[in-house]
């Protein structure tokens, strides 16, 4: 019994200090939250009680709207991710020469700051970037195609550079599940006959099933809280096509002051996450991700 008590002991004195700082800048403003969005405080106002004013704001904002729905157009890029990541997963897997290599160039980018990440894309994808320059010389388009600036192809952009930046996480994720995978399985399965195919089928997606449904989660609630690459490379921009709840939040409180609406969108947005948390939830359990 002191052996356990002394290695709960430990484990408390390890995960207190984090615990405390995850109350502090989490749990604290997220409750404060709360009672901020009945109010209309704006720092260089008095600040008043107005009930539920700010909640019948939002939803005849129309700017709020559009950033709602495009929030909700960029879990998109979820179901993408998550295969090519176990696809990826799956590559790096496998005994291949230089396969240490190409692990550590995808994982690149995860470690990368997302401000250097932008940059690099806004030259690329310049109207005299690379990306043109080489889509032109081999005939795909004809003309000089403004990706970031253009209301057709913005959003898209950004969720190809999401995409482009989370792979090597998720990738990361999944190996980790298929190296927990044990290799009798797969030999007794090639012994009855079966595929590559039918082995990624019947065995490896099964078995997979618990990263899967832990990275989707984490994957659909990072996209509705999407803010870096779109804050840095569009603002929201052209008009209100690339807009998502998390820019149009952040220019209501930090640049027009207007914390108790701004709180307000935020307890809206952190509902609509829950809920398609939930979905995922019922997915799983469903058995959406399992084969059989």
């Amino acid at each position: 019994m002191r052996w356990i008590r002394s290695e709960s002991f430990a484990a408390w004195a390890f995960m207190t200090p984090g615990l405390i700082i995850i109350a502090v800048f989490v749990f604290w403003p997220i409750l404060y939250g709360i009672p901020l969005s009945l109010t209309n405080y704006s720092v260089i106002a008095e600040t008043k009680y107005v009930g539920l004013t700010n909640f019948k704001n939002a939803f005849l904002d129309k700017n709020f709207t559009i950033s709602l729905w495009n929030s909700l157009l960029y879990v998109i890029v979820v179901p993408f991710i998550q295969i090519f990541s176990i696809l990826m997963a799956i590559l790096v897997n496998s005994r291949i020469p230089g396969i240490k290599l190409f692990r550590a160039a995808f994982y690149i980018p995860v470690v990368t700051s997302m401000v250097a990440v932008a940059l690099i894309w806004s030259w690329l994808l310049s109207n005299n970037g690379v990306v043109n320059y080489l889509l032109m010389k081999v005939g795909i388009i004809s003309e000089q195609i403004s990706w970031l600036s253009a209301s057709e192809t913005a959003l898209a952009t950004l969720m190809f550079i999401t995409m482009w930046k989370a792979l090597g996480y998720y990738m990361m994720l999944y190996l980790a599940g298929l190296q927990g995978i044990p290799n009798d399985l797969y030999e007794a399965a090639r012994v009855d006959g079966a595929n590559r195919l039918q082995l990624i089928w019947s065995i490896t997606l099964p078995l997979l099933r618990p990263h899967i449904f832990f990275c989707s989660l984490i994957s659909v609630m990072g996209a509705v809280r999407v803010f870096d690459e779109v804050y840095i490379l569009t603002k929201g921009g052209p008009g209100t096509s690339t807009l998502v709840s998390s820019v149009y939040i952040f220019e209501k409180g930090i640049n027009q002051f207007n914390f108790g609406y701004a709180s307000a969108l935020g307890l809206i947005v952190s509902v609509l996450i829950g809920g398609l948390s939930v979905l995922v939830f019922k997915f799983n359990q469903k058995g959406g991700v399992n084969p059989y």
